[in-house]
């Protein structure tokens, strides 16, 4: 049985996001310290741990650092350089591994993993150049988004054609001239994402599968339960845990699928973090999905996922933030805001979750 870390041992985050400061308050309720790596100072995740190193994530000196004080090292967020998860894990624990980041920061290398592993997708053609695309285009009917492979979150790096048939010239230098992926439109129903967590020991935990809306490429709810049947969740658990264990992945991980009118799933990203749609675990379960990471990445057992109530999560966009007072005088609810000094269109502010009553 693998050893737990010690009480108050340093877990090291990478990140000082909103993920950041929700795992660092998980780990301080479960009697651990944390230190945060990021260039911004005062950053959210800061106000919640117990120091912050202000650096680049690609900086030697303060990566060090950061091995050194920590007796496990994790993330928040999957664009960290791989150079810099790989210098860590030479010296300390770093979960999930090196190799998750690698996979889920290229489009194009991430579908292609899936479909390895027998985890289907929508059709894709990699895209380097205007040829490229015109041939991609005439494959998928004149249909398909064309994103950037690396580094596009929340709606951004994506251009969308539909029955296309024109000149392209251009496309690809419009879009920076980075590596791209062009992916064929899925005639989904709805869209879903599983929440599942691996520990050291490789045991292997789910949430139930919410069902998100998307408002303007970024997620507005996440509904529990999904309107799915009890075939197609258990179908995306069993994909999530496929993906866990082909990655030897420590931690929670985010996958999000397109459920298809015959019940039927395409993955659609992972996620080698918390994930943006668990945030409703905090208020509807026992555990949350950033205890059970700290959890996973400690070496403790892994909590019961199950849910005590049905649930809508709806994130804070912007000035959304000033509702809070009002949600406040709500019953049932529960309310997170990250500490950002300022409300900016598009951006994160917080977010709440409306528990229902069955």
């Amino acid at each position: 049985m693998t050893k737990p870390l010690p009480l108050n041992s340093t877990i090291g985050i990478i990140g000082g996001g909103q993920l950041g400061r929700m795992l660092a308050m998980a780990a301080a309720r479960l009697g651990y310290r944390t230190v945060i790596l990021e260039p911004q100072a005062d950053c959210p995740a800061a106000q919640a741990a117990n120091r912050q190193i202000v650096a680049a994530y690609d900086d030697p000196a303060a990566l060090d650092e950061l091995a050194k004080v920590s007796a496990v090292v994790t993330y928040e967020f999957e664009n960290v350089p791989v150079v810099a998860a790989e210098r860590l894990a030479a010296s300390v624990p770093v979960h999930p591994p090196p190799r998750a980041l690698k996979v889920s920061q290229d489009r194009l290398a991430e579908k292609t993993f899936l479909n390895g592993i027998g985890v289907p997708t929508a059709d894709f053609r990699a895209v380097d150049s205007d040829a490229d695309l015109h041939a991609a285009l005439d494959a998928f009917g004149g249909n398909g988004i064309l994103k950037t492979r690396r580094l596009g979150y929340d709606g951004k790096g994506q251009r969308v054609f539909r029955s296309h048939t024109g000149d392209v010239t251009g496309s690809v230098a419009a879009m920076g001239g980075v590596p791209l992926i062009l992916e064929s439109f899925v005639p989904f129903e709805r869209e879903i994402s599983i929440i599942a967590a691996r520990g050291i020991d490789g045991g292997l935990s789910a949430f139930d599968p919410a069902e998100n809306v998307h408002r303007d490429g970024i997620l507005h709810t996440s509904t529990l339960p999904a309107s799915v049947s009890p075939t197609t969740a258990k179908a995306a658990t069993g994909a999530a845990f496929s993906i866990l264990g082909a990655l030897d992945y420590v931690g929670v991980i985010g996958v999000e699928f397109f459920v298809l009118p015959d019940g039927g799933l395409l993955a659609n990203e992972i996620a080698p973090r918390v994930h943006n749609s668990g945030h409703w675990t905090e208020a509807a379960c026992a555990v949350s999905q950033f205890e059970q990471h700290i959890r996973a990445v400690a070496g403790l057992p892994l909590g019961d996922p199950r849910r005590h109530s049905d649930c809508v999560m709806e994130n804070l966009i912007g000035d959304d933030v000033f509702r809070a007072p009002a949600l406040l005088a709500e019953a049932d609810l529960v309310l997170h805001l990250y500490g950002k000094a300022e409300a900016r269109p598009g951006r994160k502010m917080g977010h709440f979750t409306r528990l229902l009553r069955r």
